[in-house]
């Protein structure tokens, strides 16, 4: 069920026009915050919310990894049937958190276009700009290999990791852990399964939290999952629909 369902249309001009965003609130909307868990960890409020993102309260800041915009504009062009559909509910997604939290930080951790330039880079341009009170900053990623001029005319400032103490964020999770600050990246895609009492097994994408370092989920639709294995200490956050559940 979507809690937060926001209508909008891309015109001829390729920018964003807003058409009537209404909301469509879950009855448990002010106790369960949109299905969300909220913790307290490393003395920093995090939000995790269904659409597999975290808002970091203290410093108004919403994260974001691996969106992969404009993949399936990239498929369709080569000739995939991948339905159109999906490239929607990654720009409603991404709209609603905005307007849910209202952040005056939005950092991508890498793979935030997919591949070579198409149009749907043109549509995140007008997204910023209808957004130009938000700070938006990439850390970027192994796919994110758009020509720099169309960076540098974008409102999106580009970096290869981003220090926020207590945290240090990067695109691929650290191989060796920082001896300052806790790893927070994207990259893998990650997921678990989950087995029932009838052995039948369920894979789930997840935030995951293990001593060093946190790896988020991937934000877009049309893309794959890596299966970890979590040790004892680690902490796991499922996405069930639209909620966030501990696993483990």
């Amino acid at each position: 069920m979507m809690l937060l369902l926001l209508t909008y249309h891309l015109n001829h001009s390729r920018s964003i026009d807003f058409i009537q965003p209404y909301f469509r609130i879950h009855p448990n909307y002010m106790t369960k915050l949109h299905g969300c868990i909220q913790m307290v960890f490393k003395e920093q409020t995090l939000s995790l919310h269904p659409y597999k993102a975290i808002y970091w309260n203290e410093l108004q800041t919403l994260l974001i990894a691996d969106l992969h915009l404009g993949k399936i504009e990239h498929f369709r062009k080569k000739g995939f049937a991948v339905p159109q559909v999906a490239a929607q509910e990654n720009w409603d997604k991404l709209i609603g958190l905005f307007l849910l939290y209202q952040p005056q930080k939005v950092v991508f951790l890498g793979d935030l276009f997919h591949s070579n330039y198409n149009t749907a880079w043109e549509d995140f341009n007008s997204l910023l700009s209808t957004f130009s009170h938000i700070t938006f900053t990439l850390v970027q990623g192994n796919h994110d290999i758009l020509d720099a001029t169309l960076y540098q005319h974008s409102k999106i400032s580009v970096i290869s990791e981003y220090l926020l103490p207590p945290f240090l964020l990067t695109h691929e999770p650290l191989k060796n852990e920082h001896q300052t600050y806790y790893n927070l990246s994207g990259h893998i895609h990650p997921c678990v399964v989950l087995e029932g009492l009838g052995h039948q097994k369920l894979k789930l994408p997840c935030f995951y939290f293990g001593q060093h370092q946190a790896i988020l989920p991937a934000f877009g639709t049309f893309t794959g999952l890596a299966t970890l294995s979590p040790r004892a200490q680690d902490k796991v956050y499922v996405i069930v629909e639209d909620k966030v559940l501990q696993a483990k």
